[in-house]
């Protein structure tokens, strides 16, 4: 079994083919036959991506019934109330689906590589981190439209415990000897 993790560079798919879209895809920047996203970012969105040949442990990643947490930096324009901070911990309503409960706090501006496409805020800006234990489309972009905060620029930097920590943006490795047998460890939890 193959398991990879990349740092996905903003306005790159999530996927190995562009279907049309012209866009860059994961192949421009992994060279591994038979991998393929366990989850996915949206092309807006950059960060900890991880890739495997390991089916099992798409489908455990992938569930939201199974609840692996993952761990967001958010770039906010607007300063978030308490409310809003409580509203995105407690669960917000989103068409019809009210969200998990998240761990959410304000952090200081993480140590990131500027994006090329510079992020251009219209006022005042605070990063927050958000740990869910679900991902549905485009879900932390719609928590905080919701409370009145626009989503800047969203970085996943772990998936439970497997961290981004200081990989370059667009580069990847395999996963530690460590890292590898805490993913198998959650595959076998799915059986």
């Amino acid at each position: 079994m193959r398991y990879i993790i990349i740092n996905k560079p903003h306005g790159v798919l999530s996927q190995f083919t562009d279907e049309g879209t012209g866009h860059p895809t994961l192949k421009q920047f992994v060279d591994v036959p038979n991998v393929y996203a366990a989850g996915r970012l949206d092309r807006d969105s950059e960060g900890l991506l991880l890739l495997t040949d390991d089916g099992a442990l798409i489908k455990k990643l992938t569930d939201p019934q199974h609840h692996i947490e993952k761990t967001y930096w958010v770039l906010v324009e607007g300063i978030p109330t308490q409310e809003a901070l409580t509203q995105l911990s407690s669960g917000i309503q989103l068409k019809g689906y009210l969200t998990r409960p998240a761990h959410v706090r304000l952090i200081p501006p993480p140590n990131l590589p500027p994006r090329p496409k510079p992020v251009t805020p219209h006022g005042p800006t605070v990063w927050i981190e958000i740990k869910l234990r679900e991902g549905k489309k485009r879900q932390i972009r719609h928590m905080t439209a919701a409370v009145g905060l626009f989503t800047l620029r969203l970085v996943r930097v772990a998936i439970g415990d497997i961290q981004l920590g200081d990989l370059p943006v667009g580069k990847w490795r395999e996963l530690t000897p460590t890292e590898a047998k805490r993913l198998k460890k959650i595959r076998r939890s799915i059986f």
